[in-house]
């Protein structure tokens, strides 16, 4: 047996922060009934001092300096919550490097450097956590480190950026634009000020990469993945797509394919049928595939204080259990694979093309030879609303791989007849 009273010290007292001590000042005796031992919050660390005065702790335990937590012999768990990559990566390096264990959610550093860390949590027989970086509150990580070990999953589908997914609930639902359902979203503190990293989607890119790394045990580079943000998704594409069975999404995708991982960020038409769809407002889903376990999804909130802190202190019971009961090295993943990667111009898969035409003899046909002269076949043509002398065509593909759809797509519109700038969203299979 190893210590009967575990300390614990947080770096970053900001929103998440503030949550895990809420929760902890909340939850501490029955955490500490479940596991019949006892897991102390001995300290917290943040450079602004309003943050920790707003926390309602002893003085004793508030500091403005880092190191007070990261260099104090007498704490044995971490949590590192300044987000960012810098300081935040040479503060998880230097606990790690004084024996303690981490547990962060810190995904941007994690997907950049999370395995250089886990190297060096595994060298000093030691562990990273991080199971909130992706997901909120969603059991996510736990399940692909163990649930999954044994199983071969070959695709992750994901809805992981709250922001995104209540935005597009909201043009749905609201038949309001991105901007104004961009709007109400920072109104009720679901964006940010500068919601920069959700609308584009490298938020979501930087979990694809953590859910790559684990599902399919390989190592995921952030600068294979494809990234498409949402700013090209209007409210007419949002409503033809409601008219075919579908609704849109942001979705994180990863594929296990025989050349390599397929890494793309990008809004999809997903059917309505699929599980994914009814994934409304700022909650997260994860569908995942796998040869053993066929179809399973994991579902909840994906974000925000409570339900992040949650998953925050369940990963420091797990490294309080390591401690207390003498586990040496704690990472269960062994070390990744090298692997290729599939550029998205080799991947496969349907399109939804929304554009506008003049409205005379001649333009379907010329359209309709510029596709097939690149092996683009339609499964749908739909002629839309009229536009003074112009037509709104929508149109969907067969399955066709991607370099072969954009070749066509030059092709079309270069026709002068067809409007620049169409609508191009891709169809999930």
């Amino acid at each position: 047996m190893g210590k009967e009273c575990i300390r614990v010290g947080l770096v970053g007292a900001g929103t998440i922060g503030k949550g895990v001590v809420d929760l902890y000042k909340r939850n501490g005796d029955l955490i500490n009934d479940r596991i019949d031992f006892a897991v102390t919050l001995a300290k917290v660390a943040d450079q602004d001092h309003k943050r920790l005065q707003a926390l309602d702790l002893d003085e004793k335990m508030l500091s403005t300096d880092a190191a007070e937590v990261l260099d104090d012999p007498e704490i044995d768990i971490v949590i590192e919550l300044i987000g960012g990559i810098e300081p935040a990566r040479s503060f998880i390096a230097q606990a790690l490097e004084n024996g303690k264990y981490v547990v962060t959610a810190n995904k941007d550093m994690m997907a950049r450097h999370g395995q250089e860390l886990l190297a060096l949590a595994r060298e000093k027989n030691l562990n990273i956590f991080y199971e909130a970086s992706v997901g909120g509150g969603i059991p996510l990580i736990r399940p692909l480190k163990h649930s999954l070990v044994a199983d071969r999953v070959s695709r992750v589908l994901g809805i992981v950026n709250g922001t995104t997914n209540y935005i597009f609930t909201r043009m749905a639902q609201d038949d309001l634009s991105l901007e104004d359902a961009l709007s109400e979203a920072q109104r009720l503190g679901f964006a940010e000020a500068d919601p920069t990293n959700d609308i584009e989607g490298l938020d979501a890119a930087y979990k694809l990469v953590i859910m790559a790394n684990l599902a399919f045990g390989k190592k995921a580079d952030f600068d294979q993945v494809h990234i498409e943000g949402i700013k090209g998704v209007t409210y007419e594409d949002i409503a033809y797509a409601r008219e075919i069975g579908y609704t849109i999404k942001l979705l994180a995708i990863g594929e296990d394919l025989p050349e390599g991982l397929a890494l793309r960020i990008h809004p999809a038409l997903v059917p309505m049928e699929h599980p994914l769809a009814s994934v409304l407002n700022e909650l997260n889903a994860v569908f995942i595939e796998s040869e053993a376990a066929k179809e399973l999804m994991f579902y909840g909130p994906g974000a925000g204080p409570m339900p992040t802190a949650a998953a925050i202190l369940s990963d420091v019971v797990e490294a309080a259990r390591c401690i207390r009961f003498n586990v040496s090295n704690g990472v269960v993943e062994g070390e990744l694979q090298d692997t290729g990667f599939v550029p998205i111009g080799a991947v496969e898969c349907r399109f939804y093309l929304r554009f506008l035409v003049e409205d005379r003899a001649g333009v379907f046909a010329s359209l309709a030879n510029a596709f097939a002269d690149e092996g683009v076949s339609l499964d749908m043509v739909i002629q839309k609303r009229r536009v003074g002398n112009l037509a709104e065509v929508v149109l969907v593909t067969h399955e066709v791989r991607e370099e072969a759809f954009h070749r066509a797509l030059s092709k079309v519109t270069g026709i002068t007849a067809i409007k620049p700038n169409p609508s191009i969203i891709r169809l999930l299979g």
